[in-house]
């Protein structure tokens, strides 16, 4: 897998104003996303991150996700839609099982917002977790990669101490066929895995 880690990525500004963000209690066991998408100066939706911030986000960090998709992964570069910001407060007990991305984000970034110190997101080789490969948490450190079906496997899970806030910064499209052509993967088959997989997970705790 092609993974880019870029340190300090984003202001200070942006970073202290991300932490000041109020989010609804969880409990060890728990996650919360709070979803924000923008396509230039369009908000489709705002959850937790105030209109002029997500604008900002979008402004000040747009071109650099963009020239890391046609660093990593050029054939993707000319299918982006729009940018979903996402925030994640997962709790110290929770733990998210061994996934890849759903086919619809072009770009996968992660940015570690706080505690200070907690477990960073680990990569496998595959499914059953082989070659296990851990981004060590260090505040405002990104994790950028571009997923492909069945390869880019993942997971993260807390430190059983505190709870875990990132950024999910992705880029996104609308254009799915085009992204299994660009994998040379099969499309009906991903598609339906795409679309089973939330309630495999909602239900059962798993994916496929």
């Amino acid at each position: 897998m092609n993974l880019k880690v870029i340190d300090n990525f984003l202001s200070q500004k942006h970073l202290d104003s991300l932490n000041n963000l109020k989010l609804n209690k969880i409990n060890s066991n728990e996650v919360k996303v709070y979803h924000n998408k923008i396509n230039n100066e369009k908000i489709f939706e705002n959850k937790c991150i105030n209109e002029t911030l997500l604008i900002e986000l979008q402004k000040t960090y747009h071109q650099v996700a963009l020239n890391v998709l046609k660093e990593i992964n050029p054939k993707k570069k000319d299918l982006y839609d729009y940018s979903e910001f996402q925030i994640i407060e997962s709790g110290s007990n929770f733990v998210f099982p061994i996934h890849d991305d759903t086919p619809n984000k072009l770009l996968s970034g992660v940015i570690y917002l706080k505690p200070t110190h907690n477990s960073g997101t680990i990569f496998y080789k595959n499914k059953k977790g082989d070659d296990k490969k851990i981004i060590d948490w260090k505040i405002n450190r990104a994790i950028f990669f571009s997923r492909s079906e069945k390869e880019t496997w993942h997971s993260y899970e807390g430190d059983g101490k505190s709870n875990r806030i990132v950024l999910v910064y992705n880029l996104m499209t609308n254009k799915i066929k085009d992204v299994y052509k660009a994998e040379n993967k099969n499309y009906l088959l991903g598609n339906l895995r795409f679309k089973i997989n939330p309630y495999l997970y909602k239900y059962l705790k798993i994916t496929i």
